[in-house]
């Protein structure tokens, strides 16, 4: 009886092992060919993990998506990780970030390394990419703007936070915005019935995802202490990146103001360099997040990279395992439903501060400047053509610009 069981038990071991390396062989396909930003990714993740593969029914992975769309943190990633959980437990979760996100990752730290070891910077191109970068970012606030904050109301929060944003550039404005603008959203909304939502279900244990939230918040509340009191560079710089990771509402694009002021307000990448990472960001397949890869190398070479990295996706993973057990319950209240309107709104401004500093005020210094980036953005906006093809003609605009 005893061989019996631990002959069970063994099989068991072997087939949890054999899903957490299909799960990670299908996110690295997927992160090898994933272009075109997170809703993209949306698409293909569905293709694959429940066309395909059926992992979930279409139900619960609505619900998936939903729930990431209102947690801080690169969505798409965590719509990945939850999948990689739902199918093959915590290692699935990070079997599938891993997979989804490693190209990504090794593209950018070679593009670090290039720019560290090499003096590029005279080159056209580099320029090219700091357009791109406008005009990515100009796409994003339009179609957020349309989704997010399409009337009176909401484009009213939208236009406020970014105001503020501006004017008031400090390492808590960010958070501030978006707490007020949950406090606005609920006020605003109070009345509104909340949208009823379908059962997600859910395998993971909720002692599980209780520590995860407690490690969550023990670490946003430690790190800053800790930095504080050493003078440790590598404390410093995964304080900066997992406090990104934690309370950047929207993902994407949106990571690039609070990214901006942690890491160039701290002198560990020039403004130039940020920017040239962002544009080269675009290019890869995968999360854009990896442009903390990028940073992290250029600040501090290859142990950089991997602690930006984990610092800045860290909060994502503790966050979707510990909030998928208790979504069905919080998804339902009308409360929380109305504080995510005037968030996402306030999302839209935020994103739109940044689009004019850093990167309108870098990037778009002469006419020849403007309609470079004017025409990216058609090309992205109503061709509706690749990112990596808008990365290339960026490139060689810049390029050709220099010559003039």
């Amino acid at each position: 009886m005893e061989t019996i069981r631990e002959t069970v038990k063994q099989d068991k071991k072997i087939g949890r092992f054999t899903a957490v390396i299909e799960v990670f062989g299908a996110s690295a396909k997927l992160g090898l060919t994933s272009f075109g930003g997170p809703i993209a990714h949306l698409g293909y993740f569905h293709n694959e993990y429940i066309r395909r593969r059926k992992w979930m029914d279409e139900r619960s992975y609505a619900e998936l998506v939903a729930l990431c769309q209102f947690l801080p943190g690169p969505a798409s990633s965590q719509v990945g990780i939850g999948a990689g959980i739902v199918r093959a437990g915590w290692l699935g979760g990070l079997a599938a970030w891993l997979g989804f996100t490693l190209p990504s990752i090794l593209a950018l730290v070679a593009f670090a390394f290039l720019i560290k070891s090499y003096d590029i910077g005279f080159m056209g191109w580099i320029h090219g990419l700091k357009i791109v970068a406008v005009a990515v970012v100009a796409h994003a606030v339009l179609g957020m703007g349309q989704k997010l904050a399409p009337d009176r109301d909401r484009a009213m929060i939208a236009v406020m936070a970014a105001s503020i944003m501006l004017f008031w550039q400090t390492a808590y404005s960010q958070i501030i915005i978006i707490a007020a603008a949950g406090l606005i959203g609920l006020w605003l909304y109070r009345k509104k019935a909340a949208e009823a939502a379908p059962v997600l279900n859910i395998t993971i244990s909720r002692s599980f995802a209780v520590t995860c939230l407690v490690l969550f918040f023990m670490l946003l509340i430690a790190l800053p202490l800790l930095r504080q009191a050493s003078d440790l560079e590598w404390l410093a710089m995964f304080d900066s990146f997992y406090r990104t990771g934690s309370l950047v509402f929207g993902g994407g694009h949106v990571v690039l103001p609070l990214l901006e002021h942690e890491i160039v307000s701290a002198g560990w990448v020039s403004k130039e360099d940020f920017l040239t990472g962002y544009g080269a960001a675009q290019a890869v397949p995968g999360p854009l997040f990896t442009f903390a890869s990028y940073l992290g190398t250029v600040a501090g070479g290859l142990s950089g990279a991997i602690i930006a990295t984990t610092a800045i996706f860290l909060p994502a993973y503790l966050l979707v395992a510990g909030a998928l057990p208790f979504w069905n319950v919080l998804r339902n209240n009308p409360k929380i439903q109305g504080m995510l309107i005037g968030i996402n709104a306030a999302v839209v401004g935020i994103l739109l501060a940044a689009l004019y500093d850093p990167l309108w005020t870098t990037a778009i210094m002469e006419p020849g400047d403007f309609a470079l980036a004017a025409i990216l953005f058609v090309m992205l906006a109503i061709w509706k053509l690749p990112s990596w093809l808008i990365v290339v003609t960026g490139s060689a605009g810049g390029i050709m610009l220099g010559l003039l």
